[in-house]
Parts: C-alpha cells; structure tokens; sequence
C-alpha cells in the first residue's frame, strides 16, 4: 500500500480517469446553482444532478472531479468523535449514458489495487442484495472472493430520491486490521466498528422512480461514484482519524501553536482543537465561495460555524480573535488545488475577524449576566439555574445554551434543560404567529415580539439632530413597564424624535435622552416596518416613566459623518455606472460613521485604472458643490424622474427621491448632506469580489480621509528614516537600495555558480554504478534551485550517460533535482517519478519530466536516507 497523502492521491486519481478518457472539471461551488432543494453542495455528483435528469447537456460523457463539500447534519458530533466533519473533498467519477457497471467496477479495483497498491486481500465489497449482476462482475470477472461480497439491504446499497433515476450501490471496504475492529467473530462490512473502512460507493443509476413509485430500466444507465478523499488519505497513511492525516494534522498544529494546548493529553482540550481543525476548513471554503455569515439559510450555516470554533477557542482560553490564523494555515495547505483560496484571503480574513470580533461582544456581555446568575444561584443555596434566565441569555443577547451549559457544568452548576425547551417552543410559536401578520408585530427587530399601539414615530431628523419627545411606550427584556431606573437598560419609543432607526444600509443614531434629572445613553436606534422607532437606551441616572416629556439629542457629529458616508454612497453607485455601464446595480451597501461599504453587480475584476476614475468623478461631484434635494412624492412621479428604485417591491405609494444636483437621483429614506462640498472628500481604500458576479467597494470620506493621510504622513517619515533619506529623495533613495541588493545577487550567483564548478569534479569522482548506470547523488548547503539546476546541468554535460539527483538546503527550505540522460528514459528510467519518491521521503514532494524534474523538501535531517533510496528506485525503473 502506498504511503500518499491528500494531494497525491487526488492527482493519482485525476491522472488515472484522464487515461480513461475522462474530462477534468474543477469543483464546483458550494453554493448549489439552479437547485433550491439545497443550501450547499454535500456531495460530488450533487452539481451533476441536472446532467442525470437530462435538463442540461454535460460538457462530456465521461466526467470525473474532486468536489469541496459541506454537510452539517452531525455537526453536534464534530469534536466529540474522530470521526465526523463537516467539509470534506468527493473524488468521483461520472457516466452520462456512456459506460456502465462492469468498467466501473472493473476501473475502481484497478485504481484501488495498482495505482493505490492496497493488497487484494484486504478488500471487501458490499452489493445490493439482488443485485447479481454486480455479484458476477466481482466475483467472476475480478474474481473478489464469495466470502468478501456483502449483501446489504436497500437502505444501505440502494440510492434513490423521491422521484427520478435511481438504482443499486456498490461498495469498496478496506480492512485495517483486527486492532480496529469489534472482537466478534462475524465481524464484515456493515458492522459499526471501524476496522472496514467504506472508501468508494460506485451508483448504478439504471432505474426511472415514476410517480407511482415503479422502477423503469433507464435506455441509458448512468454511473456515480464517490470516494472520501480524507477517508482514503487515512487508510493509505494508517492514520487513525482524519485529524492525523497529515494535511489535515497540519492544521490541528497550528490550532496547538495558537492555543498553546497540547493535544492528546486531556479529552474535553482535544475536542476543542479537533472543533477548531475542522470547522476552519469549512468556514475557509465557504466564505471563498461568496457565502457571507447571516441569519438565515447557508449564511446561518456559516456564522453557526465560526461561532462555535470561535467558543471552542474560548475554551481553549485563546485571546481575541484567532480563526483567521488557523483560516491561512488551511489556504496554505490547499491553495495548489484551489487557487481561489488563495486569490480571496484578505476578504476571508475580514469576514472572519469581523464576525468573530461580533461574536466576542457577545460572549462577554452574556459572560458577565451568567457571572450573577451563577452568584445569585451560590447565595440562594441552588444547583441548578432556571430555565428561563438561560432562555435570556440565549434570547435577548444570543449566549450560546451549550455554552451556558459547559460553564455551570465547570463550576458545578446545571440548567433547567425542560424548562428552557419549553420557553424555546413557547418562542416559536410567538414567531409562527407573528409571521401570520399582526399588522403592528414588531418580531423583524430581532428583539421582541410585543404588540405596538398607537401612530407610527415621526421621524424629525431630516430637519434637526435635537427635538422634545413624549415617552409612549417602555420595554425591558420582553415586557412592557412604567419605568426605567439608574443602571437599568431598555427599549423607549417616543411620539418623536430624530434618531434615525438603522434601515437601508445606515446604521442607527446614537446620542442622548434627558430631562430634569434624569439621563441616558442612547445606544443604537431601530425601527419597524410600520414605522415605530426604538432607541435602546442605558439609564446613567434618575428615572424615567411613561408619559414623560424629554429632550432627545442626537450625536451630531456622529450623524454628520454617517450622512458624508452615505450622500457619498449615491454619487459612487453613479460614477460605477459611467466608468463601467449601466448594468451595475447596487446589490447592499453599510454606512457607519467611518467608513462605507458598496456592494454592487459586475461580472469582472475592476482595473486599477477604472478604479482610480471612479475616485476622481466622485471627488469632481463633491468639489463641484451639487445641492441636495429631497421630495416625498408617488412611486410613479418617481419613475418619471428617473430615480434609481432598489427592491422595487418594498417601497410604498409615497417614496422619498434625493437629488443631487442632475448627477444622481435615487429613492432613499436615509439622512444626507445638504450640499456635496459637505462630503468633504471621497478615498477609495478596497475593491474585491464577495461572490460571484457581486463586487464590493469600501471607502472613506471627510474627516476619516483626514486622519488616513496623517497616518500616511507618520508612514512616509518612517520609510525615509530607515532608508536614511527625507521625503524628497525618498524614491530615489529606495530605487537606489532595490538596485544595490540586484547586483549584490547577481555577485552572490556568480560565486555559486563558481562554487558549482569546484563541487563538479568531486561530485563525479564519487559516483556509483547501478547495473551498469552512472548514478551519481550529492547533497550540498546554502544553494539555491536556479544553482543547483545548473549544477545539474554541468554534470550532466560532463558525464555524457547517467542519473543525477541533487539536494540543497537554503534557509530552510529543502530543494530536490533528477536528471537523465536521454539514452536511459528509453530503459524506463524517469527523473519525474525518482524525485517524486525522493521528496516523499523527506515529507515533500513534486515531480517533472522524464529527463529533469525538481522537488521540495520538508524534514531536512532525512536528506540522506532520500537520496540513499535512489539507487533502489533506479532498480526497481529498470526491471
């Protein structure tokens, strides 16, 4: 059996059904497209559903792929065991009415046998029970044993869906041995002990399921399989779960060195750090494929993942923010298969950070609630919290239950599990009612589901950022209540105010509710759909009571960069549409106070120069001082306008259209600028892609601008006094350094070539003869691939016939060169194959041509037991 691990075996794979005139396909997204019975891909021939049913044309009869796959249905065992994950690679190879059972059957145990090397008598395989075509393939034609043919019955080797082509399964087992098995003597495949490992599953689909549930022969069958890349790569490494795969226990390393955590020395650690190793593979892929963290459908999918790494390494006592570490240890690692991992890193990273730094304002504040519950719980003499506080904590600031649970369980406490099922069903139902359309349900605040009374708040803030108000209603937790008192937190809703409520992008007001002795924080502003408003407030002192008069005060400094944000959003979505076309629509947008976020459709990368056009129409319109209108008016006196309508279906008889000059016009409910010379001025700081066909643009303005030019400023004078110049010279004295350190190399490969030349001879007076072949092997310090390839070259010249392989090390970095001779690649000899074996050895690997090839190299001290094996690899080539 062969000792490969997760690359090589996918290249192993590629090559074989290549030769088997397979075409090649990349992986498809995670993302399903066209298929709403789906949130993300789970297997290698779901994408292939549409060529199966005949709705598309394949690209090829014979296909075969290495599909990214995500599936969370036992994400509650992930950690727990070895076993489970939630991403995982399909390798699988497909038949569109081409070939059927007997070269499936036929190529899968070549595969297994020769390419994989796996001894005959370690396979098993499992058939539906009548199916006894397959039975004669394997017994008759691959001649597997009678006593190694299992018959399972149709829920374990018959797939099928409701409805469409279906048909009997076959399974390739490979026994690991009697240590991983269950000690009973019938043990076989279908036992539930590990020692027969499922690798393969090759599907006959020969079958039509028609409504009335008959089973119709299909004129063409068809033929998917599926092999667990990870399950494969641990039988062919005699790991004993996948986190010892070695690329995958590549990552499980790099969570000890974040976490500073051994691993194996104490249960509830290792299963943090195995939570940890492989949600980050999901999180990565996920997010690389356009998905963004959300509240529902595969966005709920990815926050619930890099919310429970994110706890695990709480756990695991990690300091803020760490997955984005352990997200590039996984691009790293899988970058040469998937590229794209590589080229979205930075949007990766923030979208990680950013939804971990949430995640942690969470966990502390429900920390510290949980903290007094658990003090409460030890002066009242009590084990065991009620249900109802934890329902709280899960409810109003989004605690984790089980997280809630694993505290108490450490300080030797427990939850009233029932009792918070039942408030979490008594919450569902809540939210059932309100979905079936209370005209004043306020549930889309996400905070409560209290029934509102009385007219909409009128909103003054387009007009001033300080008006009086009248308290209409008071709620704390999820309740109304006649008053707030000092320290208190809760939710007021007046007859009016000028706190914009977060909505279309803009976040909420911030700023201040007072009357005569008394004050508070507002601390973010709602509001829902029928247009009450909500100020979430912290009372600092005094009381406040329903019916009061106050004076609501809005941070207007705050404010005024949020509207330079947002007036700058609408000349920005206007000059996208000049510089690149009309078919760019906004597609979201975020304003905060200092920074705005665009998010727009496009179809293709924007270049440097297009972007710095877009820069400078949008500071053009802001120098040029265009006033700022606004009018309510009718959704049709609006189109005769020409005002940019998004989400056309949300939007009401009386819309608000904001004019900007006759640059733009567009429907907004947002605050702005009065005039555009308010902006100040516009910065583009990042362009990227978030998925496909939807770009995003992040960018300053005003007074952030300000403060990124000092910052440069700082940046320029530290360049100048490390490269010793000023800030006029600044670019001469760098160009001056970049060339000195060129020649300094040029000198520095000149002297290696020279030592090259002097290594030659030594180099050939030391070879060895291998069945009448020159074979000469050298290992040598502090050379570079280029000089160690010209070493090569010098030799090869020299000694007219024979086989060379090389080896340096150079700051840490092992390098591997094969050459032959082109009189022996016709006796079978392959610098490709020999360096590949080489760099095995030292955990690398790569590979090349017949007569040169190069490799990379990891463990340094097993340098000479590489080139040692050259001579028996040679050997082996000529026999």
């Amino acid at each position: 059996m062969k000792n490969i691990g997760l690359n090589e075996i996918r290249k192993e794979f590629f090559d074989f059904f290549k030769e088997k005139n397979h075409l090649i396909l990349p992986s498809f997204s995670l993302v399903p497209k066209d298929d709403k019975s789906l949130l993300l891909i789970n297997a290698g021939m779901a994408p292939m559903k549409p060529y199966f049913t005949g709705l598309k044309t394949p690209p090829g009869k014979r296909v075969v792929t290495c599909q990214k796959c995500v599936r969370t249905v036992d994400i509650e065992n992930v950690g727990k065991t070895d076993r489970h994950g939630t991403f995982f690679e399909m390798l699988g190879n497909f038949s569109f009415g081409d070939y059927f059972k007997e070269d499936a059957i036929k190529w899968a145990w070549e595969f297994i046998t020769e390419r994989m090397e796996v001894s005959k008598e370690l396979i098993w395989v499992s058939i539906y029970k009548d199916d006894e075509e397959s039975y004669k393939i394997w017994n008759e034609k691959i001649n597997v044993p009678e006593d190694r043919i299992v018959r399972l019955d149709k829920e374990d080797n018959f797939w099928e869906l409701e409805l469409g082509p279906c048909g009997p399964c076959s399974e390739i087992y490979i026994d690991r041995g009697e240590e991983y098995g269950c000690g009973k003597p019938d043990c076989k495949p279908g036992c539930e002990c590990d020692r027969y490992v499922e690798v393969w599953n090759l599907v006959f689909s020969q079958y039509d399921k028609d409504e009335n549930g008959n089973y119709n022969l299909l004129p063409k069958p068809n033929i998917d399989t599926g092999m667990g890349l990870e399950r494969m790569a641990m039988v062919m490494e005699n790991a004993k779960n996948i986190f010892e795969v070695k690329q995958i226990n590549e990552v499980l390393k790099e969570v000890e060195r974040v976490s500073k955590v051994s691993y194996g020395k104490d249960s509830e650690k290792d299963k943090s750090i195995r939570v940890i190793t492989d949600h980050a593979r999901a999180i990565t892929f996920m997010v690389s494929d356009g998905i963004l963290p959300s509240n529902e459908g595969r966005g709920y999918v990815l926050r619930r993942l890099i919310r429970r790494a994110s706890r695990h390494g709480k756990l695991l006592n990690i300091q803020g923010k760490f997955l984005s570490k352990i997200a590039e240890k996984v691009i790293e690692l899988w970058k040469e298969q998937y590229p794209e991992i590589e080229k979205e890193k930075n949007r990766i990273f923030r979208i990680i950070d950013g939804e971990e730094e949430k995640f942690y304002e969470t966990i502390n504040q429900g920390l510290e609630i949980l903290d007094q519950y658990i003090s409460d719980m030890r002066s009242e003499n009590k084990n065991i919290l009620d249900g109802k506080k934890a329902f709280k904590l899960y409810d109003t600031y989004g605690f984790p239950f089980d997280l809630t649970k694993e505290i108490l369980k450490e300080r030797g406490y427990t939850a009233d599990e029932i009792q918070f099922n039942r408030e979490m069903e008594e919450q569902r139902e809540r939210a059932r009612s309100a979905r079936g359309g209370s005209e004043n349900n306020i549930w889309g605040t996400g905070d409560f589901s209290l029934k509102i009374d009385g007219d909409k708040t009128v909103f003054k803030g387009y007009e001033t950022f300080t008006s009086p108000g009248v308290v209409e209603k008071i709620i704390k937790g999820n309740e109304f209540v006649g008053s707030l008192h000092d320290g208190e937190e809760g939710i007021v809703v007046l007859n009016q105010t000028p706190f914009y409520g977060e909505g279309g992008g803009q976040v909420g007001d911030t700023g201040i509710l007072s009357k005569d002795g008394f004050e508070s924080f507002v601390l973010n502003t709602k509001k829902d759909k029928e247009g009450h408003i909500f100020h979430y407030i912290k009372v600092k002192k005094g009381v406040l009571n329903v019916g009061d008069d106050l004076t609501a005060e809005v941070d207007e400094k705050r404010r005024k960069d949020i509207m330079r944000n947002h007036s700058a959003t609408h000349l920005l979505h206007r000059a996208l549409k000049n510089v690149l076309g009309e078919h760019v629509n906004q597609a979201g947008s975020l304003v905060l106070p200092d920074r705005l976020r665009f998010d727009f459709t496009h179809f293709e990368s924007i270049s440097k120069e297009q972007l710095a056009k877009i820069e400078e129409i949008v500071n053009e319109k802001i120098f040029e001082g265009l006033k700022v209108d606004t009018a309510v008016t009718s959704y049709d006196e609006s189109k005769k306008m020409k005002a940019v309508a998004l989400f056309e279906d949300k939007y009401s008889d009386k819309v608000r259209v904001v004019q900007m000059g006759s640059y733009t016009t567009e429907l907004c409910g947002g605050t702005h600028v009065r005039n555009t010379n308010d902006i100040g001025i516009f910065k583009i700081l990042n362009e990227t892609s978030i998925a496909s066909g939807i770009r995003r643009i992040e960018a300053i303005t005003g007074r952030s601008v300000y403060q990124y030019l000092k910052e440069l400023d700082e940046e320029i004078d530290n360049i100048a006094n490390i490269v010793k110049g000023n800030r006029n010279n600044i670019t001469e004295r760098i160009k001056g350094i970049v060339e000195e350190n060129r020649q300094k190399d040029k000198e520095v490969e000149k002297l290696m070539g020279k030592m090259a030349l002097s290594l030659k001879d030594d180099i050939i007076k030391n070879s060895h003869e291998i069945k009448g072949i020159n074979v000469l092997t050298y290992y040598i310090e502090n050379m570079d691939i280029n000089s160690l390839r010209n070493l090569g070259d010098e030799i090869k010249n020299s000694i007219g016939s024979g086989v060379i392989v090389l080896a340096s090390s150079l700051d840490g970095k092992l390098s591997f060169v094969s050459m032959v001779t082109k009189d022996l690649i016709d006796k079978g000899l392959h610098a490709g194959k020999i360096i590949k074996k080489v760099s095995q050895c030292t955990g690398g690997g790569g590979g090349g041509r017949p007569d040169m090839a190069q490799a990379g190299g990891k463990d340094i001290n097993k340098v000479n037991q590489a080139l040692n094996l050259v001579y028996d690899i040679i050997e082996k080539q000529l026999k």
